[in-house]
């Protein structure tokens, strides 16, 4: 969808940064990869006995050598992310399913035989309900771009802005929040820097306004991601586990009931903080959004599916009928009416749904062995302070999300933190429960804005020039620091009166 803006190719840009990278560090690469498969043939091969795990079967000890490659593979980059979440698949297929290669069963006892993870249930996740509600979020995203949605909304809810730089910043700022709710972050930033060039060229070129409006546009898109659980994958990771294995029912309203306040309030700050680390030279700003509003009966139909969805997901709890339901709704309008053909389906950001489906099918994994039980028995959580534990896996997630995708850091955490937030769950009820526990590890992961790798909106708006990365490193660990400290708070505050 990204080669339909006009302007300064950004996308193509940081494609081939992303490229030049690759191509600078194939040595590199390939001595991670061999790193990562030595790690997993030693966790695989070693006595059982070294895991300190009672009753740790041969199936089991395969699940952790597996996640212990995922780990190092996620956070090495060797390979493309969603490469990796494959990988993870098909080894859970191949090696410890209920349909795995002969000679993986080969000496089997019937106790490991038991602990084999149904491969209905790994190939499962890639029909999970929640992939079905980022598919609806893609289409809507398409729509809106075929359509003309975006550039129309765009201009519509700039205009009120006005003039004045800091009221322009603070629009842009807001836009592109919204967007991000709704839109994948990339192709927000994307969208959005498009509208921005202009802008950027005319002022004055010894001026930081720049700097701000610049990184305006990759801070509201992570933070607003942040609202809806289609915003960005770790919200949905997040509801997944509260729902299926805590028994919570968290549907799209109430998550956006309680996050929407809490975005506007770190959006308002990061106005605030980019006025004042980067002040306009310049008073008033011209601002041109070109682009036509279309009026065709295809668009009447983008226009109206995509309002009615919006608010369907708002009252799924008085609707009764589920978000993940909600989104099949502009699927099938959308192909049936065909606005959505057989071309724009490809635009659909496949690699992120199969990396998401990789975690979920190493979460299955763990529980249907019978290795989370095993592990939490194991650790001894009972013995741990609550604020440690909801503290410390903040911190560990921002930090990993930092240097690694916020997809991959979600996968590899919230199924462990949800196996342990359950199993401390009278422990942590004085902090907000598990709710505190989980949904901070997808707060965590959004805030994580420190480099350009940190995530793509930062990396595109890096690509522009106009932003150095000791600007983006300092306003990015402000805003983390500010972000991570409301959150939890927050948080707490709406567990603790039993409001999530």
């Amino acid at each position: 969808m990204f080669k339909i803006f006009n302007g300064i190719h950004l996308v193509e840009a940081y494609h081939e940064w992303k490229k030049q990278k690759r191509d600078d560090k194939l040595t590199s690469r390939m001595i991670k990869l061999a790193i990562a498969i030595a790690v997993l043939i030693i966790l695989w091969c070693l006595p059982s006995s070294v895991y300190g795990i009672d009753g740790l079967g041969v199936i089991q000890q395969r699940v952790i050598a597996i996640f212990g490659f995922a780990i190092l593979m996620w956070v090495f980059e060797a390979i493309p992310a969603w490469t990796t979440s494959m990988a993870v698949v098909g080894l859970l297929l191949f090696a410890t399913s209920d349909s795995s290669f002969w000679f993986f069963e080969n000496g089997l006892s019937a106790a490991d035989m038991a602990t084999q993870v149904s491969y209905k249930d790994i190939l499962h996740c890639f029909a999970d309900p929640i992939i079905m509600l980022f598919i609806g979020g893609f289409i809507l995203a398409i729509a809106a771009t075929k359509s003309g949605l975006d550039v129309t909304l765009a201009r519509i809810l700039l205009k009120p802005f006005g003039k004045q730089s800091r009221f322009v910043l603070l629009g842009f700022i807001m836009v592109t929040a919204i967007f991000s709710m709704f839109l994948s972050n990339t192709a927000t930033a994307a969208m959005m820097l498009t509208f921005l060039t202009p802008v950027l060229r005319s002022l004055p070129a010894d001026g930081k306004g720049k700097i701000a409006l610049g990184l305006s546009i990759p801070i509201a898109a992570n933070v607003g991601g942040m609202a809806t659980p289609i915003g960005t994958p770790p919200n949905a990771i997040a509801i997944k586990y509260l729902n299926e294995v805590l028994g919570m029912e968290i549907g799209f309203g109430q998550w956006t009931s309680f996050m929407l306040p809490y975005v506007i309030v770190i959006l308002v700050i990061a106005w605030f903080l980019l006025l004042k680390m980067f002040p306009f030279k310049q008073k008033t700003i011209e601002l041109k959004i070109e682009g036509e509003t279309k009026k065709d009966w295809k668009s009447i139909v983008v226009y109206v599916t995509f309002a009615l969805t919006i608010l369907m997901w708002m009252l799924d709890k008085v609707t009764g009928v589920n978000s993940n339901v909600v989104a099949m709704f502009p699927v099938v309008i959308f192909c049936v009416t065909g606005i959505i053909t057989k071309k724009d389906l490809e635009e659909i950001s496949w690699s992120v749904l199969w990396m998401v489906a990789g975690g979920f099918a190493l979460g299955v994994a763990l529980q249907n062995t019978g290795l989370a039980q095993q592990l939490i028995a194991a650790i001894p959580f009972d013995s741990w302070s609550p604020a440690v534990v909801i503290i410390g896996s903040g911190l560990i997630c921002y930090i990993m999300a930092n240097f690694i995708s916020h997809t991959a850091t979600a996968n590899l955490l919230v199924p462990i933190l949800a196996l342990a937030g359950g199993a401390m769950k009278d422990m942590l009820a004085p902090m907000g429960g598990v709710s505190t526990l989980l949904i901070g590890v997808a707060i965590a992961s959004s805030l994580a804005m420190v480099l350009p790798i940190s995530t793509p909106p930062n990396a595109i708006a890096h690509a522009t020039g106009m932003i150095e990365q000791k600007d983006m490193v300092k306003t990015g660990i402000i805003m983390g620091v500010i972000g991570l400290v409301i959150g939890y708070s927050m948080l707490m505050v709406l567990g603790m009166n039993g409001l999530v």
